[in-house]
């Protein structure tokens, strides 16, 4: 199987293009390296990728339909897509508007554009996020509830996205499946989320600041169960390529954030500073994910609690550190 991989440099795009190739496909990869942060980890998560020989990559924005019509003509014989690439982060949303918009929703369109022209796709996976579900407070969260009141711009284009599959599925007979992802967590992470930003000012001696108390509760998903749904999903595409699916991928446990600190703590051997303060507004009180929908199409369970997980992230994060 030969596959594109978007964002092939971020932390779910890494892994999930590692598995991959652990498997034995080929991967296609695509990333910007933008500077959302530090470049350094991507550079790195890009290293360990070239040293498999299935593996080519391509320094190119995902919204540059001319360079991504190229490069997709260019290999016409890809079978699959794993459309990681995007500008994350909620809260971030508040700063650069326009940076979400041309990457999640332009990007999301040249994908489909690109997509829909090759003879042997098989499936194209992409990704959604839980924050689609804004403020619905009915537990947990199921892909069937109404997600039509978004509290973040982050979310209303990923929204944007969902909608413009479920065009291009009806129009053109893309078959496609939406994953929603759940507070993804684990080694080679993003350092803007909170459990490396907490984990980086605790070694430091700094303070963190939680929200509501740290009472607001996530349902946190090690990137192992992550990979192992999203590589089933791919291996699974719809019946009827006209129907796209939505599906939630998460841990179907809900911890909340001081839980969270706890373990760091534990884990780094050192106490947190803590400052309270009140819950922005693009930030929701809860999230928890049903993965029936999931689990019945190719048997994902995810196996990792958040008491397991943290302290692999803190031993790759010493590591790091000390590299």
């Amino acid at each position: 199987m030969k596959v594109l991989v978007t964002g092939c440099a971020g932390f779910i795009g890494y892994h999930v293009a590692e598995a991959l190739l652990a498997r034995g496909d080929r991967v296609v990869g695509l990333d910007s390296l933008n500077d959302y942060y530090d470049v350094r980890l991507k550079q790195a998560r890009l290293d360990r990728l070239r040293a498999h020989a299935g593996f080519g990559f391509h320094h190119l924005d995902v919204s540059d339909k001319d360079a991504v019509g190229r490069l997709v003509a260019d290999h016409a014989d890809l079978s699959g897509i794993v459309h990681l690439a995007a500008q994350a982060g909620v809260r971030h949303s508040l700063v650069d508007p326009y940076a979400y918009v041309q990457a999640n929703v332009m990007g999301h369109l040249v994908v489909l554009e690109a997509a829909r022209r090759l003879p042997g796709l098989r499936h194209l996976v992409y990704a959604s996020t839980s924050s689609v579900y804004g403020s619905n407070t009915a537990m947990p969260f199921r892909e069937t509830d109404r997600v039509d009141h978004p509290v973040s711009l982050y979310a209303a284009t990923k929204r944007a996205d969902e909608l413009m599959s479920h065009a291009y599925a009806h129009l053109f007979g893309l078959p496609q499946t939406g994953l929603r992802f759940f507070t993804v967590y684990g080694p080679w992470g993003r350092p803007d989320m909170a459990y490396f930003s907490f984990a980086r000012a605790i070694t430091a001696g700094e303070p963190i600041t939680l929200y509501d108390e740290g009472r607001l509760r996530r349902d946190f998903t090690y990137i192992d169960d992550i990979v192992a749904g999203v590589v089933g999903s791919l291996d699974h595409p719809p019946e009827d390529p006209t129907v796209p699916r939505l599906l939630n991928i998460g841990n179907h446990r809900v911890e909340e954030v001081r839980e969270l600190v706890r373990l760091l703590e534990e884990a780094l051997g050192r106490k947190a500073i803590i400052r309270s303060a009140p819950r922005p507004s693009v930030d929701v009180e809860a999230t928890f994910a049903s993965v029936d929908a999931i689990g019945a199409l190719t048997g994902y369970a995810p196996t990792t609690p958040l008491s397991v997980g943290i302290p692999r992230f803190v031993a790759w994060f010493e590591g790091w550190r000390a590299g």
